[in-house]
């Protein structure tokens, strides 16, 4: 009985964070979205945006890490709060920026934190946790374009208040509460230093970012199809957890990674096989945030951090260059998806379940 119980819980944290995580990115790019159009500086506001968004993250992780009273996710709604008001009353963007940047970190580092500690080593809960991400871009974005007032979105802040109070008592009730750790995060190689799975798994996790916005999508030309598009990143990242969990996490991790390359080569024009591509593609999330989890078992927070700082590092290079031909674009894609399915290869523990991969 107390295992059931546990077990609901733990998936109590994914949900509860899946709503936090959509308000959050529902909230910046609303403001970002509202930017769009005032100059030719706008690039340089989504570029500062990734950085501030992304790269601090392992810094606040580890901080609370450290700290594992502090109301992280309370305190990300207040700064989420305060940047979108800031966005109404003060006429430069970057002081909004800078605040909802730090409000966006305290959320992420908050979701990541609770569902990772509170799952038992299974990569579910974070994979649905982070899976809102991608419908509260879109839905953020979508907004923006809309005459939608500010302060609807307040409202919407206010309404995952009590979903961050229930994710903590959920977490408080498991387990170990607040001082449980993720030992049960055991998916990398055991002979393998932590400084070589750290690399490996970084360079998965930029490749995954540039490919983000290297995919072929000229399909791509109404709202709904964008839509769409966010819609599948969005299933496929919870998909990988999930299956990861039944089938195994290097199995789900290979599989995913070799089935995305052709749908995404050649679904360039056609919509239905890009999406596939892009499910397949989105599902190797969960699996290298569980693989730096596995390196740094007791400062989950700084592990989550890792990730986003790769993300940013494959993002950015996107803002200065682009590869302009579909050939050029394919063979690179191809070359980034074989050393990444190499690093997974030598990095992922075989499970019984695996046997065959």
């Amino acid at each position: 009985m107390p295992d059931a119980h546990a077990k609901k819980n733990n998936l109590g944290t994914g949900l509860l964070y899946f709503y936090i995580h959509f308000v959050t990115e529902v909230i910046c790019f609303f403001v970002l979205g509202r930017y769009v159009g005032t100059g030719p500086e706008i690039w340089i506001i989504f570029l500062l945006y990734d950085m501030l968004a992304f790269v601090p993250q392992a810094m606040i992780g580890y901080v609370s890490d450290k700290h594992r009273k502090l109301p992280l996710g309370l305190i990300g709604l207040v700064l989420l709060a305060a940047g979108l008001l800031l966005s109404e009353h003060v006429q430069s963007p970057f002081v909004s920026l800078v605040v909802l940047c730090l409000g966006n970190c305290c959320t992420h580092v908050s979701g990541a934190e609770v569902t990772l500690r509170s799952s038992k080593g299974r990569l579910s809960h974070s994979a649905i946790f982070v899976s809102g991400g991608s419908f509260g871009v879109i839905t953020g974005q979508l907004l923006a374009k809309t005459s939608l007032a500010s302060w609807p979105l307040l409202i919407l802040a206010a309404t995952a208040v009590p979903f961050v109070i229930c994710a903590r008592m959920f977490l408080e009730d498991a387990d170990g509460g607040l001082e449980k750790n993720c030992a049960e995060f055991n998916y990398s190689k055991e002979d393998l230093g932590a400084l070589a799975v750290i690399f490996m798994v970084v360079f998965i996790i930029i490749v995954r970012g540039y490919m983000g916005y290297g995919i072929p999508t000229s399909w791509k030309k109404t709202v709904w199809q964008t839509v769409l598009l966010f819609v599948t990143m969005g299933i496929g990242k919870a998909a990988g957890g999930i299956l990861a969990d039944r089938f195994g996490v290097r199995r789900v991790a290979v599989a995913s990674a070799l089935l995305a390359l052709p749908f995404l080569i050649l679904g360039d024009r056609l919509i239905v096989v890009s999406l596939t591509g892009v499910m397949f593609f989105s599902m190797t999330m969960s699996v290298t945030l569980a693989l730096l989890v596995s390196v740094f078992p007791n400062h989950p927070g700084l592990a989550f951090g890792l990730t986003t700082i790769g993300l940013f590092l494959g993002t950015a290079p996107v803002f200065f260059f682009r590869f302009s031909t579909y050939l050029s674009n394919c063979i690179l894609l191809c070359v980034l998806t074989a050393v990444s399915v190499g690093f997974m290869l030598f990095v992922i523990k075989r499970e019984k379940r695996d046997a065959g991969v």
